[in-house]
């Protein structure tokens, strides 16, 4: 683990730190993450959804250090009665600044960990391709179960495929 590197999970998020998680939004976004926003992306905007964030069903965590959130990520467990043994890793986010540290593994872990003592047994998440993050997911067990071809815009009208993966895992 990174030195003044700490993670957290995140249950009723104060006012600073949905500022925080809504400057780490805005900073990916430009950075070209695809994550469902288009740069220009503002700290409103990125406010406003970190506010809508469903919590009952979506487990958060940070990854923090002295100055402040670099890294978050979602586990959104099904609650639909023929879903109850899934569940889905939403808006893995590292801060640019803080990528390949190790972070966003770590991250996975915890929502992995998280999804096994809630009993659920399958993981699936989606991520654009060509992206670093496919080479994660991968080297962490993940399968491609398909694509979908132009899901995805980007900042400069280009339409991108996306990757859909899955983990079975506490088998």
């Amino acid at each position: 683990m990174t030195p003044g590197l700490s993670y957290r999970e995140v249950i009723q998020p104060s006012e600073a730190e949905l500022r925080e998680l809504a400057r780490l939004l805005v900073d990916v976004v430009a950075d070209g993450a695809s994550i469902g926003f288009l740069p220009p992306l503002t700290e409103e905007e990125a406010y406003k959804y970190w506010t809508l964030v469903p919590r009952e069903q979506v487990v958060v965590w940070v990854a923090e250090k002295e100055t402040g959130i670099v890294g978050t990520i979602q586990l959104q467990l099904s609650d639909r009665p023929n879903g109850l043994h899934r569940a889905e890793i939403v808006k893995l986010m590292v801060h640019p600044s803080a990528q390949r540290q190790g972070i966003g593994r770590t991250l996975m872990l915890l929502a992995e960990a998280r999804a096994m003592a809630e009993n659920r047994s399958l993981l699936v998440l989606d991520t654009r391709a060509g992206d670093p993050s496919n080479q994660l997911y991968q080297a962490m067990g993940y399968k491609e179960a398909g694509r979908i071809p132009q899901y995805a815009k980007s900042a400069d009208g280009e339409l991108h495929d996306t990757v859909i993966y899955y983990k079975q895992i506490g088998e």
